[in-house]
């Protein structure tokens, strides 16, 4: 899949990773206040999410219908606050299936890389199955949403996760400063 084959919120993605992690040392992966995840956790996170929705669009199409259910009032809450005002609430508790192992940083960024371009390209095969408005499959907490959404929504979650990973980054840069200032 070239560069220009991708679609402009998948490129958004790629470049908030890149920015965000290009450059970073093992050891700067792996920087983290306690009971938080490193870097290297916040990434493979963020693939394992882009590997189970690459899943769950590559089940619809092997049975050819999009397999979104009728959305609760919870559901619709959840999408008013995430794809409507783009508000993503840290702490939330991820799924256990979407939870780091404590895979390295450079196997993070391969992972997280690779399990975009499925996403992608599952993407790109139901929207021209389905077109991009159709409601085409529930996300665990919004519940029934259109394509357009779930690009959205990986968009908005991976900009929350960067915006971590570059205030880890600052965090640690700034500490390793004051530590080797004061030597």
């Amino acid at each position: 899949m070239g560069v220009g084959d991708v679609h402009p919120t998948t490129k958004q993605i790629r470049d908030a990773i890149a920015n965000s992690t290009d450059g970073l040392s093992e050891q700067q992966f792996r920087l983290h206040p306690d009971g938080k995840w490193d870097a290297a956790g916040i990434l493979e996170h963020l693939a394992l999410t882009f590997g189970t929705t690459a899943s769950l669009f590559h089940k619809i199409l092997r049975e050819g219908r999009p397999l979104a259910t009728s959305p609760t009032l919870r559901h619709r809450a959840a999408q008013l606050f995430v794809l409507t005002f783009g508000y993503i609430p840290s702490g939330t508790k991820s799924p256990k299936r979407v939870e780091p192992t404590g895979i390295s940083g450079r196997e993070a960024r391969e992972l997280i890389f690779a399990n975009l371009e499925k996403m992608e390209l599952a993407f790109a095969e139901c929207e021209k199955l389905f077109g991009d408005e159709v409601k085409i499959a529930d996300h665990p907490v919004l519940g029934p949403i259109r394509l357009s959404g779930w690009r959205k929504f990986h968009l908005l979650h991976t900009r929350h996760h960067m915006k971590q990973i570059d205030e880890l980054t600052a965090t640690y840069a700034s500490a390793t400063s004051d530590i080797a200032a004061a030597s």
